[in-house]
């Protein structure tokens, strides 16, 4: 489950989505159909350039055996709706695990990771819509394209209901089905933008019924979801699993910035969270990962092992090891040690 860069390294343009490879190579080599419109990476025929703003891609696909592929962990540029219109299939986000039944629908926000497939997908036929609605973190504010036709207050009921509460799988109704059964024919038929109009009806109607499941359903919103504390919390999650990430050259202001806070403000977030200012934290996260590398490499110099955690000299990395397991480097290799020892060690002392 890695990631190439953090999804708040920046707002728009170094935030990377699935670009649904596995899709594409098992329906070139005749093991999956699907049809979409799509926009960017996204697999599929393009879409009008003027038509239906913001809609990343739109498609379905169809299996009728089980598949050697899924769509692994990743994470996309807008929210993502997906119905299972027949089959089953396994589903996860974030730290749940679901088996999506024939009706299911499901909603996942851009900084929701989460995959297709148990690791794959079995015979079924799964619809799929993402629209960017400008945000990459809980905290910004939503945006909906001027061809979305709900009234101000929908439109507003809609997204705080999508901000704060963030139930992945949803049981949809007869109408949510027969929605995207209308759209799967809007796309399979459309040509060079032939039922861009079509498919702009067919997507507010979708809405409207998603906004009716809501209402029929007795949702707790939770305000959190969506505050400045959050957006940290992510990132520091994401920092702490990713060493790739603890590896780039960070600083306090470029942290904050990308969870669009000021300095002052993610200081604050952080120190509330872990008790420690940011870059402790970071250098924590790269500490703890130094010794999982020390323990497994036991061939890397512990030069490169510092270099390969972010450190920028092997010195103030062994200081700084030291002073966390109470042990130097060498030390700690020679004595086989791992971890969780490190972290005992540091507890006795």
């Amino acid at each position: 489950m890695r990631l190439a860069i953090p999804i708040f390294r920046n707002h728009e343009g170094t935030f990377e989505a699935d670009t649904c490879r596995p899709l594409v190579e098992a329906a070139a080599a005749g093991e999956v159909r699907f049809q979409a419109l799509a926009r960017g990476h996204y697999p599929g025929l393009p879409l009008p350039k003027h038509a239906l703003a913001k809609i990343k891609t739109v498609g379905h696909w169809d299996a009728d055996t089980d598949q050697q592929w899924g769509l692994q962990w990743h994470r996309n540029e807008g929210v993502e709706l997906t119905f299972l219109e027949s089959g089953r299939s396994g589903f996860g986000v974030d730290d749940r695990e679901y088996v999506l039944e024939p009706d299911d629908l499901t909603v996942t926000r851009p900084w929701q990771i989460h995959r297709v497939g148990d690791p794959n997908i079995g015979p079924g036929r799964l619809h799929w819509l993402i629209i960017d609605v400008g945000v990459r973190r809980p905290n910004q504010p939503w945006k909906w394209p001027s061809w979305l036709m709900l009234s101000p207050t929908e439109s507003e009921e809609l997204t705080d209901i999508l901000r704060h509460n963030e139930q992945p799988v949803w049981r949809a109704s007869t109408e949510v089905r027969r929605c995207f059964q209308s759209i799967a024919q809007a796309v399979a038929t459309d040509h060079h933008g032939s039922n861009a109009s079509r498919l702009t009806i067919r997507i507010n109607d979708l809405f409207l019924l998603l906004l009716d499941l809501f209402r029929s359903q007795k949702i707790r919103l939770d305000q959190s979801l969506s505050g400045s504390r959050r957006t940290v919390q992510l990132f520091l999650t994401d920092l702490s699993v990713h060493p790739e990430h603890q590896a780039l050259k960070w600083t306090v202001a470029e942290m904050a910035s990308s969870c669009g806070l000021g300095a002052t403000q993610f200081v604050h977030h952080v120190r509330q969270l872990t008790n420690l200012p940011p870059m402790h934290y970071l250098n924590q996260c790269r500490l703890d990962f130094a010794a999982k590398l020390l323990r497994e490499r036991s061939g890397e110099r512990v030069t490169d092992v510092a270099l390969t955690c972010g450190f920028s000299s092997s010195q103030y990395f062994a200081t700084l090891f030291r002073r966390r397991f109470r042990v130097s480097p060498r030390d700690f290799r020679r004595s086989r040690g791992t971890l969780k020892d490190g972290l005992a060690r540091l507890g006795s002392s």
